[in-house]
């Protein structure tokens, strides 16, 4: 496929896909190829999935017939979580050409080198169990920011999840590849990074030369607050049971890292956690937001939660808006519970009907924006630092606050990319 030279991507799902998408361009860019947007013709499409909700599953699907539409000649290749979990599938989709598991998407110039017309979908996956490499990524679609993963995998089973199915076990960067890495991005003009991982906080679990690394989380933010280059850090999200009082005692007197935490609850029911199979109880999860608030009165607190679990009775889903309502926290992702193959989840009684778990994720929603209105109105006529992003969005521009509130300005190009007083309206 030596003349094809034009490439196009679509990223499904998080923050490490976008990541890990990032990469995937800037190495076929160095192979030859020349990005295009993804709505534009291109000689090869790539699309890299999530396989956390069924929409993602539909969405692939539909990505893959525009193509078909659009670029009929054109190479269609599929990678990321969805390709590992059930390749055949996506391989029997019209269309798809090369179906790029775990262990094979940072070999894709290789792959595209020996694909040509005419042949069935190759499958190029492996079994998960044997997924061991760590491969470093990080997203540059904007200077401002940049996701940096440092993590993959997890070796949690929770019951309605399949990313260790899709990713595999928990592995990591070491932390002089992390610093490594970070002296790159800086080089670039980048003023934050967020790391991600799949586990966050199960950072250090790798081999070098066969032997277990003996580092952990807190050593990698101790590392990278000692290091100069970039003036902000963000912790994407990380497990309840794994954000230690060291690690939130840390970042209220850290230099670089910003005081804004995203922990997942998933259900403010212990019953619930329980049938979930999380690592911990209700009761822990408060006592994190009690320690963060008191180190960092300021701090933002973001939660996940998913609504509509098997066996979630309006009893304990009342229970959940009862610990959020008042929990001192400062924003919500709410989740919709899906059905996924090969989880305990899906085999448990008490089925949610859909209606009910959208009415139950409207009521969240609606709790959360009360939640960062709130929140928000804490710091009128407060000054804050704000990154200021890049886009213009019909004349005004927006930024973060160190505490992660967005605020807006009438858009100067020469403020993209700085980061200034500002006062809170």
């Amino acid at each position: 496929m030596s003349t094809t030279k034009t490439v196009a991507f679509h990223t499904l799902g998080c923050k490490l896909n976008y990541s890990e998408t990032s990469t995937l361009s800037r190495m076929l860019q160095g192979s030859g190829f020349v990005q295009k947007e993804f709505d534009e013709t291109a000689d090869v499409y790539v699309i890299n999935t999530c396989s956390v909700t069924e929409n993602a599953d539909k969405e692939c699907r539909q990505l893959v017939r525009r193509i078909q539409r659009r670029a009929p000649e054109s190479f269609v290749v599929i990678t990321g979580c969805y390709a590992q979990l059930k390749p055949k599938e996506i391989a029997e989709i019209e269309g798809v050409h090369l179906v790029l598991g775990a262990a094979e998407k940072f070999n894709i110039a290789k792959h595209l080198e020996d694909l040509t017309r005419g042949d069935s979908a190759r499958i190029c996956s492996c079994d998960i169990e044997d997924v061991s490499g760590f491969h470093a990524s990080y997203s540059h679609a904007q200077r401002t920011r940049t996701f940096l993963k440092v993590q993959d995998g997890c070796d949690y089973n929770c019951s309605f999840c399949t990313i260790p199915l899709a990713r595999g076990h928990s592995r990591s960067d070491s932390i002089e590849n992390v610093l490594a890495k970070v002296q790159e991005i800086a080089g670039q003009d980048v003023k934050e990074i967020v790391l991600t991982g799949i586990n966050l906080g199960d950072f250090g679990k790798g081999y070098d030369g066969g032997k277990r690394r003996e580092e952990n989380f807190f050593d990698l933010i101790q590392a990278l607050d000692e290091t100069e280059g970039i003036e902000r850090y963000r912790i994407s999200s990380i497990e309840p049971n794994l954000l230690s009082e060291e690690i939130i005692s840390f970042v209220a007197q850290s230099k670089r890292f910003m005081p804004h935490f995203h922990v997942p609850l998933q259900s403010g029911s212990n019953k619930v956690l329980a049938d979930m199979r999380r690592r911990y109880r209700r009761e822990l999860y408060a006592e994190r937001v009690a320690q963060i608030k008191a180190a960092m009165p300021h701090a933002a607190i973001g939660v996940d939660v998913i609504v509509g679990f098997p066996g979630e009775t309006d009893e304990l889903f009342q229970e959940t808006f009862r610990f959020l309502h008042e929990l001192d926290v400062s924003y919500f992702h709410v989740f919709t519970y899906s059905e996924r193959d090969n989880t305990l989840a899906v085999e448990m009684p008490g089925i949610v009907p859909m209606h009910i778990r959208n009415e139950r994720n409207k009521i969240l929603r609606n709790l959360s924006l009360q939640k960062l209105n709130y929140f928000t109105a804490g710091f009128t006529d407060t000054n804050r630092k704000v990154l200021w992003e890049s886009a213009d969005k019909n004349g005004l521009m927006e930024g973060y606050t160190d505490n992660y509130i967005k605020v807006q300005s009438p858009y100067r190009a020469d403020t993209v990319n700085t980061i200034t007083d500002w006062t809170i309206r």
